[in-house]
């Protein structure tokens, strides 16, 4: 239980400066494609379709919002997204995205031609989209601030696009390594399962990142890859993009383990079991994973920690 805990201890750095992580170099593009799967077709021989399913989000043009510096694309919220891009002189820029709930969400915007995908995760409701430049020091203007009712189609959407914290396209090596795991799977269980056992096992904790690591640090889930190294935000977010990329809704969950920052996921399932007899799916509810304290840990333990969640405290959902 003690390696357990030191585990989380060690993510708190890290994670405080991913709160404040910026959005350049992990946006959508302002290309005009729609969601689709990928070209590649399956190759499963369970009884799982482990075919790509990568989503990409858009910036239509049809239902545009903001001013001569900033353009903000609603077009798509239906889908649990809207998209931004700043072109002003300004060089800090920050978007308030607030939530039905009242859950206050921190972007940054560069100045770019390059649109930025911003998710609605608070699901249904009236949001707050509040824009602000900087000025100096630690002042900043007011550029927009606009209302939004949003109504999605389908409540997991949010949780399947790639995002700024969680980017991926049909190129990602992560989303390929994604469909090779689960070609043997039956059913999405067994998904989970190949997937989890892989992250867990390939990928072991970075010390001297988690000490070193640069405020505005966002992961690459392809580096995690490649490397096998990564901290508690790089864990979480490999998992999510080789989730959703199967089609399973998964959130990159940012709270606090006790009483340290720490970052896990939280995934839907209709199928009912457990992985490794550490989690369980019951078919009806969100289901936390904690990939970063499974790596080197003792199954057992690593139960005992999670049990009925109560040790996780989500602030934000990615």
């Amino acid at each position: 239980m003690e390696k357990v805990k030191k585990r989380i201890f060690c993510c708190v750095f890290c994670l405080i400066l991913a709160l404040v992580c910026s959005a350049a170099g992990c946006g959508g593009s302002n290309a005009q494609a729609k969601p689709k799967e990928s070209s590649a077709s399956s190759s499963s021989s369970g009884g799982w379709d482990n075919t790509p399913k990568v989503l990409i989000p858009q910036a239509s043009g049809t239902d545009l919002l903001g001013n001569e510096r900033l353009q903000i694309d609603v077009s798509n919220r239906t889908e649990g997204y809207i998209m931004a891009r700043y072109t002003g002189p300004a060089q800090k820029v920050k978007f308030f995205v607030v939530t039905p709930d009242e859950v206050r969400y921190t972007y940054d915007l560069p100045s770019s031609e390059t649109w930025f995908t911003l998710p609605l995760t608070g699901g249904s409701g009236s949001y707050t989209l509040d824009v602000r430049e900087h000025v100096e020091a630690d002042l900043y203007s007011n550029l927009y601030s606009q209302s939004l009712d949003v109504e999605i189609k389908d409540e997991f959407s949010p949780f399947l696009y790639p995002n700024q914290y969680t980017w991926f396209t049909e190129e990602t090596k992560a989303v390929a390594k994604a469909s090779e795991l689960t070609k043997k799977a039956e059913d999405g269980l067994g998904a989970v399962k190949e997937i989890y056992d892989f992250v867990i096992q390939h990928v072991s904790y970075d010390e001297e990142k988690a000490e070193t690591v640069q405020s505005g640090y966002l992961p690459d889930v392809d580096e995690t890859l490649a490397s096998g190294k990564g901290i508690c935000f790089d864990y979480a977010a490999l998992m999510t993009a080789m989730l959703r990329s199967q089609g399973i809704p998964t959130k990159l969950e940012i709270g606090y383990s006790g009483e340290v920052y720490h970052a896990w996921i939280s995934t839907w399932l209709e199928e009912t079991g457990w992985v490794d007899n550490i989690i369980e799916f019951d078919g009806k509810n969100w289901t936390l994973v904690d990939p970063t304290l499974a790596a080197g840990n003792k199954a057992s333990a690593v139960k005992k920690y999670i049990g009925d969640g109560s040790n996780y405290t989500v602030k934000y959902s990615r």
